[in-house]
């Protein structure tokens, strides 16, 4: 294991956080529905902002696993992560052009932002077994994880002042300073990446002469893995659990503060709150190491996933900033450790040798997945003129992924996985 490498890997997550934190859950759902959404009515923001999220799942579930096997089969998965990683900081400079009742560029580019987003972190993810061993898998994941939320947070505290002491920065207007707060996200996003572009290396793929025949081979990976997934049962189970309890968590982070804005919480407030869940995430992303190396991986998913049926629970009779600031710190106590957890033991129920391949596929099956929570958030909020009822929906994702957890064998997993390996 390449300490160097190891290092750029948990970079990128320094790098890409930026856009999960500004864009994503703080900064653009409260300037969606304040000034490019200013002009429509009543919760329309909220559920036009859910409809978005749902547009880019959708888009992102077709490339994902395509690109997940052109990059195993030619063995470039720094450069797919590197394009689109370009890809998505573009977006972001583009983003500070968006003015008001701009409600329909600003979903365009959050939807091109997060295809970049969310396709760079196919490959990222799928880069897990190169710059790692199976013992060190968890460890490694957690501390992206945890590397993410102070990237993030670093970012999201300096996008903050900008944004708050406005004038004194020398910008005309709060509008202004958020639009540049926009372009800062990109500007970091590529400056950060790029240790993981010159020092992560993977092994050679297959020498193929053009793109046709890249992509060729690649979508014979695909359906070739569609005829060796009855091969792996549990990892079956555990990626229709993960495609619940997955997309309960997504739709937490990208719905929560434009929920909070739409019930009438101060601005200043929603992104000081996202910046508790921040700083409160680092540690408690490390610490969740070591708490899945004392009682196991499976019982510390289960743990952070009763965490967020309480927090739910709790969201939809939030009332006052206090509580979204209660609620946000929850949110840092399990957000980093469940995913990372998640991410690693999907890693080790696959194939080492076919790794982006099984990510791409897990991209398709929960990124198609991952458009139900935001369509069920905006649906119910559409049909009962209440977000608060949006939020409540989401407690179904989360029972539903822990119902069918139980049942994964995860020792079971790991010899199949072995077993596929020899057999390919």
């Amino acid at each position: 294991m390449d300490p160097k490498a190891v290092r750029s890997w948990i970079m990128y997550d320094w790098a890409n956080s930026a856009f999960a934190t500004t864009i994503m859950a703080a900064v653009m759902p409260v300037f969606y529905k304040e000034v490019a959404g200013a002009g429509l009515a009543g919760n329309t923001a909220e559920n036009y902002w859910g409809f978005t999220q749902t547009a880019a799942m959708i888009l992102v579930a077709i490339l994902c696993p395509i690109l997940g096997a052109v990059a195993d089969y030619t063995g470039s998965k720094v450069r797919f992560l590197s394009v689109f990683m370009f890809i998505g900081a573009a977006s972001c400079v583009g983003m500070a052009f968006i003015g008001e009742d701009g409600w329909l560029l600003a979903s365009i580019l959050v939807v091109i932002g997060t295809i970049g987003f969310a396709a760079s972190n196919t490959f990222y993810d799928a880069l897990l077994p190169s710059v790692s061993t199976p013992g060190t898998m968890n460890a490694v994941s957690n501390k992206g994880y945890a590397m993410g939320y102070l990237g993030g947070g670093l970012l999201l505290s300096a996008n903050l002042v900008m944004i708050l002491f406005y004038d004194k920065l020398g910008f005309p207007s709060k509008t202004a300073a958020t639009q540049t707060v926009f372009a800062t996200v990109g500007v970091w996003w590529i400056l950060f990446s790029l240790p993981v572009m010159r020092n992560v290396k993977e092994k050679a793929g297959a020498h193929v002469s053009g793109i046709d025949a890249a992509i060729g081979g690649g979508l014979a990976r695909i359906r070739a893995t569609a005829g060796t997934l009855k091969r792996y049962p549990e990892l079956l189970k555990y990626m229709a659990a993960f495609w619940f309890f997955n997309d309960g968590i997504n739709t937490v982070i990208v719905m929560a503060t434009i929920y909070g804005s739409g019930i009438g919480i101060e601005s200043n407030d929603l992104i000081a709150a996202l910046l508790i869940t921040q700083f409160v995430g680092y540690p408690s992303t490390l610490l969740f190491i070591k708490f899945a190396r004392r009682i196991g991986i499976k019982p510390s998913i289960y743990s952070s996933l009763l965490v967020y049926v309480l927090i739910v629970i709790l969201g939809f009779f939030m009332t006052s900033a206090l509580h979204f600031y209660l609620l946000a710190a929850l949110v840092g106590l399990v957000q980093g450790g469940s995913q990372a957890t998640a991410r690693s033991l999907y890693a080790e129920l696959v194939p080492p040798s076919r790794t982006a391949e099984f990510f791409g596929f897990l991209s398709l099956s929960s990124k198609f997945a991952s458009v139900a929570g935001p369509f069920v958030f905006s649906v119910v909020g559409t049909l009962t003129g209440s977000s608060r009822y949006g939020i409540l929906a989401l407690l179904a994702f989360f029972i539903i992924g822990i119902a069918i957890l139980v049942a994964v064998n995860v020792e079971k997993g790991r010899q199949e996985a072995l077993a596929g390996e020899a057999a390919s």
